[in-house]
């Protein structure tokens, strides 16, 4: 089985969509239109890992319709419920400048512009404004953190650290 550490996932396939082989996949993508490019995808669910070929996209609403190779039928489409699609690293959309994936930030240390030791982000939660960082702190109590830039002062991806200023009434001591 391949190890998903540089996998990113970018769909859940929710329901077959006609009688031709194609499925509804709901995006878990922060662009939608990323799947114009998709060659292949790794269907990850149930203990099995398979590389799927794409053979065309179309978009209903929020939801992205897929058609495989692999897959010529509903009867077929019907078993890939609630499995996952993922792309590797290669193939994943590039970064701007000061723009990290989600899946690089989980589990780095979080320490303060004082050097204090806060615990390990944990969780990116995606709010609109801006995303909220969740850490677990070394008391095991949950603290969120806004990502913005009053708040978040470095990432370094090499240090696996995020280096943070408690703005006032974040922490409650």
């Amino acid at each position: 089985m391949t190890n998903l550490d540089d996998y990113f996932r970018v769909g859940v396939i929710t329901s077959p969509h006609g009688v031709h082989g194609e499925v509804k996949v709901y995006p878990t993508t922060d662009d939608i239109r990323r799947f114009d490019d998709l060659k292949e995808v790794l269907m990850v669910g149930r203990g099995i890992q398979q590389l799927l070929h794409v053979e065309r996209v179309k978009y209903f609403k929020n939801m992205v319709i897929m058609k495989f190779k692999e897959f010529s039928t509903m009867n077929e489409t019907e078993l890939l419920r609630q499995q996952e699609l993922y792309v590797d690293r290669a193939h994943a959309i590039p970064l701007e400048e000061g723009e990290y994936y989600i899946a690089d930030l989980i589990g780095m240390d979080v320490v303060t512009d004082e050097g204090r030791l806060l615990g390990r982000l944990t969780d990116v939660l995606q709010t609109g404004a801006n995303d909220v960082y969740s850490v677990r702190m070394e008391n095991g109590t949950e603290l969120l953190l806004p990502a913005i830039p009053q708040c978040i002062l470095d990432i370094s991806l090499e240090k696996r650290q995020i280096c943070v200023h408690l703005m006032k009434g974040l922490l409650e001591e």
